[in-house]
């Protein structure tokens, strides 16, 4: 390995140093490990630990194609220690600053998308819902209408025909009205018969599915 090489993996791991530095930082901030259930950090923990090990071989392969030297630790040491003590408070501030923006905004969207789109998109809705019960209450009265007045008409229309038939009724000898009247309360009673007859069918259907 030549000195341009080992020059630039020292730089490289300083670098990875810093980056692990603020990393671990931005980690923990969100992890928030007082309110995570143990065997929970357990686990991101050692994903955390397993990413920054990939990341820092991956860089170390890049540079050098991946050869492990004493000098490698050391550096990546001298990286998170310039960090804790030049950038960390700096970062942190920064991190904090980011969280707040990102937060504002999606606030911000949030509110758009409810006084923009969902407000409207919902005022619209109920406006389209009431007139359409508006329109359906009047068809419903306008049909009421029409039916009464179809059954005025009815009654106007047959009324001569109701007094004419009075009229040949009261004319009909006693005799026929008599045959009339058999006839007719015998069909009646034929039509009750067969109406108790079903009745009692379905009420036997009804006690047979219990």
């Amino acid at each position: 390995m030549t000195l341009n090489i080992q020059f630039m993996t020292m730089l490289a791991m300083i670098g990875m140093g810093i980056v692990f530095g603020a990393s671990l930082d931005t980690y923990n901030r969100f992890l928030k490990r007082t309110k995570r259930k143990s065997w929970l950090v357990f686990i991101n923990d050692i994903l955390f630990w397993i990413v920054q090990g990939l990341a820092i071989f991956y860089i170390l392969f890049i540079v050098n194609r991946g050869e492990l030297r004493f000098y490698i630790f050391v550096a990546l040491l001298c990286g998170f220690a310039a960090y804790q003590s030049l950038f960390r408070r700096l970062y942190v501030r920064l991190l904090e600053i980011v969280i707040s923006m990102i937060i504002s905004i999606y606030r911000f969207l949030l509110k758009l998308f409810h006084y923009v789109i969902y407000r409207p998109v919902r005022g619209l809705i109920f406006a389209v819902i009431s007139i359409l019960l508006f329109l359906g209450k009047g068809l419903l009265a306008l049909l009421n209408i029409i039916y009464k007045l179809i059954l005025f008409l009815l009654k106007v229309i047959f009324l001569p025909f109701k007094w004419i038939f009075l009229l040949l009724w009261k004319l009909l000898p006693k005799n026929l009205k008599k045959s009339v009247e058999k006839i007719y309360n015998r069909v009646a009673g034929i039509l009750r018969v067969m109406k108790n007859y079903c009745m009692n069918w379905i009420s036997r259907l009804k006690k047979h599915k219990k």
